[in-house]
């Protein structure tokens, strides 16, 4: 079916291609794409490095992502709009691998995801996002933004820690015995970020609030120290450093561009690269699938909320395959791990964006900011990093929808909601899904099992015209006869069936028969043979009589029959009674 090919395709470079076969690119659109592109490139800068940050690995490694995934992903493809760089939903997954495995194995875990996730779109598994609940993405979502928050009060208050527990509860617990020792600049600082990015909005200006939110804390930052150089607050500048080719000590941000290494090479959790062997990639083997599955998800949920805005329809396959080798490519040259973020993509669309030619600008931009403006990025202070992130961790946790989903949904889903969002916070967000996925998949197939019934209708004219002959008895089952439903319902016939010469089951109602419900079947019809009750099995839908034509099964004469319809059935029913 045409409408549905977007459904099922794969080719590099999809998104792209449609936008330029559908309508002439003109010059008034690589403009609007160029202004869009320059929005959301000053949007990435300050995210990138403040992501890369919270991943546990310094933040030029955030702008190499932004450029080269930011990049690739548009030209390769399959959603006109997305911007793709880091996001704030892979730092609970990316943090614990860069503390146990050092940028090297950062690197080489993005890398596998991508490799997984072009797997991925070679078998076809776009589609499979519609197969994961609501309660599951809102529950890891909150939950995944409340890590955050959290891991940006150490910056926000100016807490000097010597080591971050690995466990949420410890992580609270040492934030909590290190409060008295609050930095109040730091705290300030803080404050004025946070309020500039709540209140610039509201004054309605193409510029988006992190750039002047950054520069409000920055000019805070710098104020304070000149008053008093012992107010001594944190910078990117005073925080990491580099080293260059020619040996000198740098320090903040290399203004440089991203040059090509092997991710292997790169340095471990000691500063040395990791000796890399078999145990080793197996080890990065889990936290390479929940990235890619993490990928998958964010990437797609971003694509169809694009499409609702815009009216445009993606290719889940080649956006997929777009994301997989951008994450394969930008290890390469020192990326960590990419998807489509939500937020700068719908910036991008809101900023005239007309093609994925925008979100390639955007990493152009991004690579002109880090050549440019390295320097001058090592002053933005850290507190004003913490609060943008606590912004963007509010943002991604989509509270109103969370709040709105607990206040109204079936009590289910809200178990499975608070089991997910639990599960993040506390544990692993990999369980968390994992677990979500399995609760609503088995409190969904309750609903469906208790949807199935069985109805008595011996006495109902309008479907049974004519008295039947005595012990003779008609039931309807309605509702899906599969494994959770069919043993109860036969074994609620066996109860109702006791000392009955002959039983009449119509199927109308069943859409589903399957090898559960076909075993259930099978044992009741033997228990009719063993007390000489005759059983009429009649109006079967086309699955179910599959079913059974596949499984061989045939009338037993004296004990069972198929009939085409109801009519059919109770006639012979009165005339295996004289």
């Amino acid at each position: 079916m045409p409408h549905r090919a977007h459904l099922f395709s794969l080719r590099i470079g999809h998104a792209l291609r449609e936008s330029f076969r559908h309508e002439r690119y003109s010059g008034r659109r690589f403009g609007q794409d160029v202004m869009a592109g320059l929005t959301v490139g000053i949007i990435a800068i300050p995210l990138a490095m403040a992501l890369a940050i919270a991943s546990g690995v310094a933040p030029q490694y955030g702008l190499y992502t932004a450029i080269i995934a930011g990049f690739l992903i548009p030209l390769l493809g399959g959603s006109r709009f997305s911007i793709s760089g880091p996001t704030a939903a892979f730092v609970v997954i990316l943090f614990p691998v860069a503390h146990e495995y050092g940028l090297g194995g950062l690197l080489v875990a993005s890398l596998m995801a991508g490799g997984i996730l072009i797997a991925m779109a070679l078998l076809r598994l776009g589609r499979l996002i519609e197969y994961i609940p609501e309660s599951v993405t809102l529950g890891f979502t909150a939950g995944i933004g409340v890590v955050i928050a959290t891991l940006q009060i150490k910056d926000s208050l100016g807490l000097h820690l010597t080591a971050v527990p690995e466990h949420y509860v410890g992580k609270v617990w040492q934030l909590v015995q290190a409060l008295p020792a609050t930095h109040w600049p730091s705290v300030l600082v803080a404050v004025v970020t946070f309020a500039v990015m709540l209140g610039w909005p509201r004054l309605k200006t193409v510029v988006p609030a992190h750039l002047p939110a950054i520069l409000a804390g920055t000019l805070v930052a710098m104020g304070l120290t000149a008053l008093d150089p012992a107010w001594i607050i944190d910078t990117i500048g005073s925080r990491f450093s580099y080293t260059l080719t020619d040996g000198s000590i740098g320090h903040g941000i290399p203004p440089v561009m991203p040059a090509f290494d092997w991710p292997w090479n790169q340095p471990g959790p000691g500063g040395t690269p990791i000796a890399w062997d078999w145990q080793t990639i197996s080890d990065l083997l889990p936290d390479a699938f929940a990235i890619a599955m993490l990928g998958a998800i964010e990437s797609l949920l971003c694509a169809v909320v694009l499409d609702g805005m815009t009216g445009t329809r993606h290719s889940a396959n080649s956006e997929l395959l777009g994301q997989g080798i951008g994450n394969v490519i930008t290890p390469l040259f020192g990326g960590i791990t990419a998807t489509a973020a939500i937020a700068r993509s719908t910036a991008n669309y809101r900023a005239g964006a007309q093609s994925p030619v925008s979100g390639m600008i955007h990493a152009l931009v991004v690579l002109l900011g880090l050549v440019a403006l390295g320097d001058v990025l090592s002053y933005l202070p850290m507190p004003a990093m913490a609060a943008l992130l606590v912004v963007v961790a509010w943002n991604m946790s989509e509270a109103p929808k969370a709040l709105h989903l607990l206040k109204t949904a079936p009590h289910n889903e809200v178990w499975v909601f608070l089991a997910c969002f639990s599960l993040t916070v506390l544990f692993d967000m990999v369980i968390a899904i994992t677990v979500g996925i399995i609760m609503a998949a088995l409190l969904f197939m309750k609903e469906i099992a208790e949807m199935t019934r069985v109805t008595d209708i011996t006495e109902n004219r309008r479907v049974i015209h004519e008295p039947l002959a005595e012990g003779w008895v008609v039931f309807k089952i309605s509702g899906p006869l599969f494994f959770a439903a069919a043993d109860r319902v036969f074994g609620e016939l066996s109860t109702l069936c006791d000392n009955k010469q002959g039983i009449i089951l119509y199927l109308d109602g069943v859409p589903i028969l399957d090898a559960g419900g076909l075993n259930a079947l099978n044992k009741f019809i033997a228990t009719c043979a063993k007390t000489d009750t005759r059983i009429f099995i009649a109006d079967l839908q086309f699955q179910p009589l599959k079913t059974l034509a596949r499984a061989n099964v045939k009338p037993i004469p004296n004990v069972s029959a198929f009939y085409s319809t109801l009519k059919e059935a109770l006639d012979n029913a009165l005339r295996a009674n004289i």
